[in-house]
């Protein structure tokens, strides 16, 4: 999985003058669902922290993966935006993105770092008066480094990223999401796409829960080109869901 908490809660907090943190744990279903994706991972653990300031915001997250018998591998994200209106409606925006798995083939172990890239490019951000409505659009050139341990080639394209959030029934419920499309010339077609709606239910808007800041939920992994199966492809389309909980600090 990519990431799971989208930055509606930090587009938000930016507007807000605030801080998010958070840490979720998600339960995998891609290997009950799908027969070639019996490697998959089940558990995966996130933590997040998001820091606005005078400039601009810094956001980032690490993944990590687990096995049966421990961690399997972890990724990472960190983006800076610099505000270039006063209103704090359009940035530039500069990201990394890397990480390194493990996993087990035939009767040999192996690992593997990420081909890892640098996004530069700007967002567009927007949110309601009373900022239950969020939206970001990311427009950025990507470039991906070389992978001296897989022999993977440098190339550069772009990467288009949707960003949304609603809060709805006072509160009790939340629907958000990321859409990321980016320029991969070793896929069908040349695209990856890769989306992440999530649906939560905010416990510390019911009665007497006031400081339980867990939310329950799921997230369904989208995506196409993107995940590799047991027969070592990517290049079909996934709809992977999963049972999740979230604790807000």
């Amino acid at each position: 999985m990519k990431r799971f908490f989208t930055l509606a809660i930090c587009m938000i907090a930016a507007f807000c003058c605030a801080n998010a943190q958070d840490v979720q744990l998600h339960y995998d279903l891609g290997h009950s669902l799908y027969k070639n994706l019996s490697s998959r991972t089940s558990v995966t653990t996130t933590v997040e922290m998001f820091k606005p300031d005078t400039w601009g915001s810094t956001y980032m997250f690490t993944d990590i993966d687990y096995k049966s018998d421990g961690v399997m591998g972890a990724y990472w994200e960190i983006s800076r935006e610099f505000n270039l209106t006063k209103n704090k409606q359009w940035a530039a925006h500069v990201e990394y993105n890397g990480g390194l798995g493990s996993g087990k083939s035939m009767d040999s172990y192996y690992g593997n770092r990420y081909q890892h890239a640098v996004l530069l490019g700007g967002a567009w951000n927007w949110a309601s008066k009373d900022f239950s409505k969020t939206f970001s659009l990311q427009l950025m050139y990507k470039y991906q480094f070389k992978n001296a341990h897989t022999g993977a080639h440098p190339f550069s394209g772009f990467q288009l990223t949707e960003v949304w959030g609603t809060t709805f029934a006072k509160g009790l419920c939340t629907f958000s999401g990321f859409c990321d499309l980016w320029y991969d010339p070793n896929v069908n077609g040349k695209m990856i796409l890769l989306s992440e709606p999530q649906f939560w239910f905010n416990l510390n808007t019911l009665k007497g829960m006031k400081d339980v800041n867990l939310s329950l939920g799921t997230e369904v992994e989208i995506s196409n080109n993107f995940v590799w199966n047991d027969k070592g492809q990517n290049n079909r389309f996934y709809a992977i869901p999963t049972v999740a909980a979230k604790w807000t600090f």
